[in-house]
């Protein structure tokens, strides 16, 4: 036995468990099978079929019983192959009396239905009725609604991945663990949907088999075995009917488990659990209950003994678990119970008792408490934490920690972000919805709350959370409040870098760099240049979007050209040269070919003018030129949009500087770059050129 034992386990280390059972499935369509191992695979496949179930049942999401659609169509092979074995016994060997197929059968034909085929043909045909009308075709439509909306709202679950990953509340693994995940739910269930109709397919074939034998065993135990007419019905009947009911009873329950399975929803919870919190967390329900059942059990003529039963149980079961409930509501007092207040002892004031503002604060209405409370499940944390991590990936320095705090004087609902203790931001939020963001092109409108999205202005819909499919569908953007709060956090940060860099951080930097290049930080600060000029260059290049990352080659530069000049707009300008490859690849990708969008000569040389009289940052020029000139910029910003291009301006390099604070705030995707930041294997292609009427 040990020895078998260890051959099993040796085959399923190897892989070969599958195979053989595949193997063995195609033999007992075509060798005959002794009665006894009859016995052992319907007892098999009636174990089989239990597993299934339990299996279904204790899953946590559908996800993780991955392989219930192959489990299903091997069951049924399974199945089929036991009926096929049984047929040729019964059809073979039914004239010597109903043991012929087996004990299994014969215990069902005997047992089960008392030896009396008229009941059996009874029981058959409802367990026939409840498989295939009931469970078998409830279960196919659901399988067919859950594959068709799980397909179109793969568009919406991507856009919201991809909304995560660029709000820095995900990484690359964690979304690329999605896409797989959303991946795998579309496969699992449009393999359900196809699963369903092994199901629907096995109860026709039971019904099929059962005529088949009936027919086949009269016709065979008359004409070849020269049998009484009456013995041949019984015979044959109550084996058909034991096979039968053998067969259909494991596909009933295979049934029962593909309908449990496609009607879960994707929390992670067991059904007991669902149950035991949706159903009868609430006692009053079980109280009103045993109240209708009560004074129904106390009518006349009505059973009595079973109603008043079943009322004294549930009564019985609603004040245990009101007294479990008023323990546990005890047990929470008592532990948030506040100690006695102590009054403080008065102290002299000191320089402790003036606390400087918060670099970066966050400041919430109460009624978002729990999202940053993270003993009630509160993500918030976590979601900035990520958004501190992207940042400062991209923007090349360690972006600060956000203090957060609860503010009274705001609305419940409202949150407020702070930049060295001002203002910058503010919205609401509700955490108990979701918001849906119209990105622009949506095939329906949704019923909730309207709003906009606090980071780029967009229309959005609060919504239900159980409406996040259906708008997904759609085509809208669907993210939870918390998503909303971090993704709002990330843009102010973003936008605001500069204030966030200082002389602690520029010096945290260039102590980094001198682990590997301590010759030229030793050069660098102080002896060329003092350490505000480094910040104060770092911030030019921060607030332009350019990123620090690279501090080798700003102190390279820096090094290179703070013997000549210590103007940090001069440096900046420079220094934005050398990084020239960087800013082009952030706005134009890896393209070879740059559209630009250039200035008419005629129109640079009177700016070109006008800056060499020109005081720094500022050039006179005539308001309405201005404006004219404004508008025509605008005007092919917008063209290069809607030919989803970029729309970069290249001028000479004294006008850059002003023409990028002029256009800042105002163009909205216009890069500003002067002709030497384009790397030289770039193909310059002039897309539009402006110039004044």
């Amino acid at each position: 036995m040990e020895a078998v034992v260890n051959n099993i386990q040796n085959m399923w280390r190897q892989g070969l468990m599958a195979p053989i059972a595949v193997i063995a499935l195609l033999g007992m369509l075509i060798i005959p099978l002794p009665p006894i191992a009859l016995d052992l695979f319907f007892t098999l496949n009636i174990c089989l079929s239990i597993v299934i179930v339990l299996v279904s049942v204790y899953a946590q999401r559908p996800l993780d019983f991955v392989i219930f659609p192959t489990i299903i169509l091997v069951a049924t092979l399974f199945r089929l192959a036991l009926n096929v074995a049984s047929t040729r016994v019964v059809l073979l060997e039914g004239h010597t009396g109903t043991g012929a197929a087996g004990q299994v059968i014969e215990s069902f034909g005997e047992f089960v239905i008392g030896g009396n085929y008229a009941v059996g043909l009874v029981v058959f045909a409802i367990l026939v009725i409840i498989n295939f009308v009931v469970v078998t075709k409830g279960a196919g439509r659901v399988s067919e609604v859950s594959a068709r909306f799980t397909l179109d709202a793969m568009p919406g679950k991507q856009m919201a991945i991809d909304a995560d990953l660029n709000s820095g509340i995900i990484d690359q693994e964690q979304a690329k663990s999605r896409r797989e995940e959303i991946a795998a739910e579309a496969d699992f269930y449009g393999s359900m949907d196809g699963a369903s109709k092994f199901v629907r397919g096995d109860a026709v074939a039971g019904i099929l088999i059962l005529i088949i034998n009936i027919v086949g065993g009269f016709a065979i135990g008359v004409g070849q075995h020269d049998m009484a007419l009456s013995d041949a019905v019984r015979n044959y009947t109550l084996l058909t009917i034991g096979d039968g009911l053998v067969a259909q009873i494991p596909s009933l329950l295979l049934s029962s488990a593909t309908a449990i399975i496609i009607t879960r929803d994707s929390n992670r919870q067991d059904l007991g659990t669902k149950v035991k919190q949706q159903m009868f967390s609430n006692t009053k329900v079980l109280w009103v209950t045993a109240g209708i059942v009560g004074i129904m059990g106390s009518i006349p003529g009505m059973p009595n003994f079973a109603f008043l039963s079943i009322a004294g149980v549930l009564v019985m079961t609603a004040k245990w678990m009101d007294k479990n409930k008023q323990e546990e509501e005890l047990q929470q007092r008592v532990q948030v119970e506040e100690k006695p207040e102590v009054a403080p002892e008065q102290k002299e004031l000191s320089w402790d008792d003036v606390q400087p503002v918060d670099l970066i604060g966050l400041e919430v209405g109460y009624g978002l408490i729990p999202m940053v409370d993270s003993n009630q499940n509160g993500q918030l944390l976590n979601r900035i934490k990520g958004v501190r991590k992207k940042l400062s990936q991209e923007l090349g320095f360690l972006i600060h920690s956000v203090h957060i705090r609860d503010n009274l004087d705001l609305s419940p609902n409202a949150y407020r972000i702070t930049l060295n203790g001002v203002p910058v931001g503010e919205s609401s939020v509700h955490p108990d919805r979701e918001m849906a963001i119209n990105p622009g092109q949506v095939y329906g409108q949704l019923q909730g709350m309207p709003g906009k999205d606090p980071a780029y202005g967009l229309d959005a819909v609060w919504v239900e959370s159980g409406m996040r499919d259906h708008a997904q569908t759609l085509g809208y953007t669907v993210v939870d409040a918390t998503t909303v709060v971090a993704t709002h956090l990330n843009q102010i940060l973003h936008d605001n870098a500069q204030e966030l860099l200082g002389h602690e951080e520029v010096q945290q930097l260039l102590d980094n760099l001198a682990l590997k290049s301590p010759k030229l930080v030793e050069d660098l600060v102080p002896k060329l240049l003092p350490l505000s000029v480094v910040v104060k260059v770092m911030q030019n290049l921060l607030s332009e979007g350019v990123s620090v990352r690279d501090i080798r080659t700003i102190a390279e530069v820096l090094a290179e050209n703070g013997a000549f000049t210590q103007n940090p707009v001069e440096l900046t300008a420079i220094v934005r040269i050398a990084l020239g490859r960087s800013i082009i690849q952030k706005i134009n990708g890896m393209e070879h070919d740059l559209p630009v969008i250039t200035l008419e000569p005629s129109l640079e040389q009177l700016l070109m003018q006008s800056a060499q009289n020109a005081s720094e940052g500022s050039i006179g020029v005539e308001p309405g030129l201005t404006e004219r000139m404004f508008k025509s910029l605008e005007q092919v910003a917008e063209q290069q949009e809607m030919a989803n291009q970029p729309a970069i301006l290249v001028v000479a390099p004294p006008l850059r500087l002003w023409l990028s604070q002029l256009v800042k705030h105002s163009i909205a995707g216009l890069n500003v770059l002067s002709y030497s930041e384009i790397p030289d294997n770039k193909n310059i292609k002039v897309v539009a050129s402006v110039g004044a009427d």
